[in-house]
């Protein structure tokens, strides 16, 4: 396979600057990597494979010629310039929600639907889901593969870090200066300040009640697991953590599980850690968790007043595994299903 050329737009952001990093590290072969952001970044040098990359400004480049483009600056930058780079021949990866519900846009998971870009989509766009979901779709995929699941209802605890690096300046500036005896700095990234509080809001709250990552939630599991009667319902919640979001998932079955095949099934899933053993494993928590790659599951019970009930706890860094890891990842499938660089 030829170099590939790659453009990151966002490249100095959260997941942006996560992505190079992983990309440095992989094995695909880069012929020329565009690191592109807002003018303010711009002429910022970034070391990639003994190379010094200038970041551009993305509106005042010419030249959308790529073979990938990975978009993780929002939304409304996703919507302008998916498609204008996709018109140019590259494979757009794009982070953000704006096509994750587009029929003809394939929302990847590597581990669980490789299948869906077995070729070329056709707006030459392929959707990274939502943070919260790929961990909890990673979580559930051998479970509601192998049993007859009847409902899920989860709690989500999101980090900071899930609206980038200005939601972990505002978390650290302001717990500084609650420390200090200050109020600090009014909430620009949250509802309300974040710092020694959790807020059970992550995204605009609609007519109905539901906040808008709850939404997610449900719409992405659906597609990414082929299952689009799922019944699911969240509180998604964030809380003061820079980096790592948390889960606790209750799953009602048809019929009365057996805990020792649910551990079967986890610990024989890639890329799941099972901590079977919470007496002498443990538990993850998002500060000290280890193989930032990897789904952590644990708390793993049987309700004891529904034996049809099973609870989990799980764990996973959200700049990794929620974002610019799955990114790599679809990248690499890409690849290897030649939908992008050819023989």
């Amino acid at each position: 396979m030829r170099s590939l050329n790659i453009s990151i737009v966002g490249a100095t952001g959260a997941v942006g600057a996560e992505l190079t990093e992983l990309l440095e590290a992989s094995q695909i072969p880069v012929n020329r990597l565009r690191l592109l952001a807002s003018r303010n970044s711009a002429g910022r040098q970034v070391r990639f494979r003994d190379e010094i990359c200038f970041v551009e400004a993305l509106y005042e480049i010419g030249d959308l010629e790529t073979d990938i483009a990975f978009l993780c600056a929002g939304s409304a930058v996703s919507l302008e310039w998916a498609p204008r780079f996709a018109a140019q021949g590259a494979l757009v990866i794009d982070n953000s929600n704006a096509f994750r519900m587009d029929p003809d846009v394939p929302l990847v998971v590597p581990q669980i639907n490789p299948s869906v870009l077995s070729h070329r989509p056709r707006p030459g766009i392929v959707a990274n889901p939502n943070c919260t979901t790929i961990q909890l779709a990673r979580a559930l995929r051998p479970l509601v593969t192998a049993l007859d699941v009847h409902q899920i209802i989860l709690a989500t605890y999101q980090a900071a870090s899930g609206v980038g690096l200005m939601g972990i300046d505002e978390l650290r500036n302001g717990t500084r200066a609650a420390l200090e005896g200050s109020s600090g700095p009014p909430a620009a990234r949250f509802p309300v300040p974040l710092q020694f509080n959790v807020i059970p809001q992550v995204g605009e709250i609609d007519l109905e009640g539901v906040a808008l990552e709850e939404r997610k939630l449900v719409q992405e599991a659906r597609k990414i697991l082929a299952m689009p009667d799922l019944r699911l319902t969240s509180t998604c919640v964030r809380v003061p953590v820079e980096n790592g979001h948390s889960e606790a998932v209750y799953l009602e079955f048809e019929k009365p599980v057996c805990l020792e095949q649910v551990h079967e099934l986890l610990a024989q899933e890639e890329g799941v850690r099972l901590y079977a053993d919470g007496i002498r494993e443990g538990y993850p928590t998002p500060r000290f968790l280890t193989n930032p790659e990897d789904v952590h599951v644990a708390r793993v019970r049987v309700n004891p007043e529904n034996p049809r009930g099973l609870w989990l706890w799980v764990v996973a860094d959200n700049l990794q595994v929620g974002a610019a890891l799955n990114a790599l990842l679809i990248a690499q499938l890409a690849i290897a299903n030649r939908v992008v660089g050819g023989k």
